[in-house]
């Protein structure tokens, strides 16, 4: 069995629209659904022991992700504020909360221990990703992050890159994605939203149509076509059956609420009444 651990960021999602908070972070997700795609998965990050923190690791557990390196620490654990419009994820407020972290010996000796790590741009571990890719393969999320100083130092490290184009242009994202190859990542995925996929492997290119859905929330989507694109590497799949599967997890995604599913009432009460603070100076009705 292919083990994949993912190291960095997470949160938990506050969804006004319904008063629930789920679990959510791109590592975080990406451990979950590794896990759920048959994979021998591990999360390595930092949580508050408060109610969401608490709540996260439950998930972690009732999916079978393993927690050995998972932080305890004092604070709030992250959140992020949520809002939809026409499905679409709109983001109004965020904290990192103690989320980010300094990763030592112990946590790379473990990382060696696995076929790849995942890790993504928002978990500010970029200095420790050459410890990492030495130890392992890389995965790497840029997401919207397309500097060409951080394309060309971080690209070479990569067994898979991956980078969020659903702004962009179809000539544009597949532009980017020749970038980051060019740069030095083995495979690069380009994930486009409603219209798709691009992988890049060397000279070979494999495009992906979305799958048609009636999309209820799309968090977390592109962190489950990355995970089953990376379990898809990992295994040696045929990468036109790879993008396939992904595109059809991706979907189902889309057809619940929160990125992994797990909605729970929001037990934030400092963070809930900033949330309410900026949705009312978002709202038409503020103004």
């Amino acid at each position: 069995m292919v083990r994949i651990a993912a190291i960095g960021d997470n949160d938990v999602d506050c969804y006004l629209s319904n008063g629930l908070m789920y679990p959510g972070g791109n590592c975080y997700n990406v451990s979950v659904f590794a896990r759920r795609f048959g994979a021998d998965s591990a999360y390595v990050g930092a949580m508050a022991d408060d109610a969401a923190g608490r709540h996260m690791r439950d998930v972690l557990l009732q999916e079978g992700v393993g927690i050995e390196r998972l932080r305890t620490v004092e604070g709030i654990t992250a959140y992020c504020v949520i809002g939809h419009v026409d499905g679409d994820r709109v983001f109004l407020n965020n904290d990192f909360g103690v989320s980010r972290f300094i990763p030592d010996m112990d946590d790379f000796d473990f990382l060696s221990g696995f076929d790849v790590a995942h890790v993504g741009q928002s978990s500010a571990l970029d200095p420790w990703l050459p410890e990492i890719a030495q130890r392992t393969a890389l995965s790497y999320d840029f997401a919207v992050r397309h500097e060409a100083d951080h394309i060309a130092q971080v690209a070479p490290l990569c067994l898979l890159a991956s980078v969020s184009t659903s702004h962009l242009s179809q000539k544009d994202a597949v532009e980017l994605a020749r970038t980051i190859r060019n740069a030095g990542a083995q495979w690069v995925l380009a994930t486009r939203g409603r219209d798709g996929a691009v992988l890049l492997n060397g000279d070979t290119q494999y495009d992906m149509q979305a799958v048609s859905v009636e999309a209820v929330d799309t968090l977390g989507a592109g962190d489950t076509f990355i995970a089953r694109t990376l379990v898809g590497l990992m295994t040696k799949e045929n990468p036109g059956d790879t993008l396939s599967a992904a595109a059809a997890a991706a979907a189902k995604t889309c057809s619940y609420y929160g990125a992994v599913g797990y909605g729970v009432p929001i037990d934030l009460p400092v963070q809930l009444e900033m949330a309410r603070a900026t949705l009312n100076q978002s709202s038409p009705a503020a103004e």
